[in-house]
């Protein structure tokens, strides 16, 4: 497959990137390489994809010295024009839109970044796509779409209604209008509802990016809601397996969708959701134990209240995703934290 990647320089991106790479794709990556985090972060990324990010330059290809099947592009999903001009040239027939601004509890501080990247770029992807007849548009949506919604597990079924952030908003504004797409345009779409995703080259302001860092300073790290929160936390391998099996399997519409009595996860029009977790919860309290005992440090815990725009447990159905791909995301938090603290103490030499 020829792949459009965007989002290439951030986290789940740049392992998929390199997933699909190891598999024999072509692959052009896409990044805005904005500031909301550790700029160089996302530089070191690129750079193990084989970019030279020193002789990087504005909406201009360039390729890897690494993998001759690479190519990287800097440029900006909410750049019209740019868009255009790339899908013009390249005639993508597969996109992976994982290009987003992420994060919750950023999205109660400036909403308008959250409308501009997730709700106008990705007016844009959707546009060219239909223009430049690709085969498959994939992309990222969030476990936060489920909201208020207490019904464990989270399954793509559930009404999502109800969202509690601005982040969230915009990711369930996402599947609409792709689902709108695929109505009108026959434009196969799948959506991907991820969980907590963590692992190596994970994000900074995630929770064990952070809890990292500060055990190791000697800080006290800040524990929401008392404590009493529990997640799905998902491992990126198993994230970018679900993504790489998904992609070629182009959405198709759905004999079993009645429009008398329709279901959010399935449609007359080429369109489908699937979560992406490890439906095997754990207390936040516990996934501390683990990262305290793979650092062999003793964690001093700051106890706050819930935070706006979070929810207190997360658990993934993940029976949609098995049943179309033979894929069900297996790896445990104690392994997903040892992997992930070997590669942060030989990235930051500590």
């Amino acid at each position: 497959m020829k792949v459009l990647v965007t989002g290439a320089a951030g986290f789940i991106g740049f392992h998929l990137c390199a997933r699909l790479l190891r598999s024999g794709h072509t692959v052009v990556g896409l990044d805005s390489i904005d500031d909301y985090y550790d700029v160089s972060l996302k530089l070191a990324r690129l750079r193990q994809l084989g970019i030279e990010t020193e002789a990087l330059q504005p909406s201009r290809p360039q390729g890897s010295t690494l993998n001759p099947g690479f190519r990287f592009v800097w440029s900006d999903i909410c750049d019209w024009e740019a868009m255009a001009a790339l899908f013009a040239q390249e005639r993508f027939k597969y996109v992976c839109n994982l290009a987003a601004q992420a994060g919750v509890r950023h999205s109660l501080v400036d909403p308008h970044k959250y409308v501009r990247s997730n709700v106008v770029g990705f007016m844009n992807i959707l546009e060219v796509c239909r223009h430049n007849a690709v085969l498959h548009l994939v992309y990222a949506s969030s476990s936060s779409v489920y909201g208020l919604n207490k019904k464990i597990p989270f399954s793509t079924s559930h009404n999502v209604d109800h969202p509690i952030s601005i982040y969230a908003a915009t990711k369930k504004s996402n599947e609409l209008m792709a689902h709108s797409y695929s109505h009108l345009y026959g434009l196969p779409a799948t959506g991907l509802r991820f969980f907590t995703v963590y692992g190596p080259w994970g994000r900074p302001d995630m929770a064990l990016f952070r809890f990292t860092a500060q055990i190791l300073k000697g800080e006290a790290i800040e524990v929401y809601n008392q404590g009493e929160m529990v997640r799905d936390f998902t491992y990126i391998d198993d994230v970018v397996e679900g993504l790489a099996r998904v992609l070629p399997q182009v959405a198709k519409s759905s004999a079993e969708f009645d429009p008398a009595d329709p279901k959010p996860d399935i449609s007359s029009a080429p369109y489908r959701l699937f979560n992406i977790g490890n439906s095997q919860p754990v207390r936040l309290l516990d996934f501390i134990t683990a990262l305290e005992q793979e650092l062999a440090i003793k964690a001093r815990l700051s106890y706050l209240p819930m935070q706006p725009g979070d929810v207190p447990k997360t658990v993934a159905d993940v029976a949609g995703l098995e049943e179309a791909t033979g894929f069900r995301p297996n790896t445990s938090v104690q392994d997903g934290i040892k992997s992930f603290v070997r590669w942060y103490r030989q990235y930051y030499k500590c």
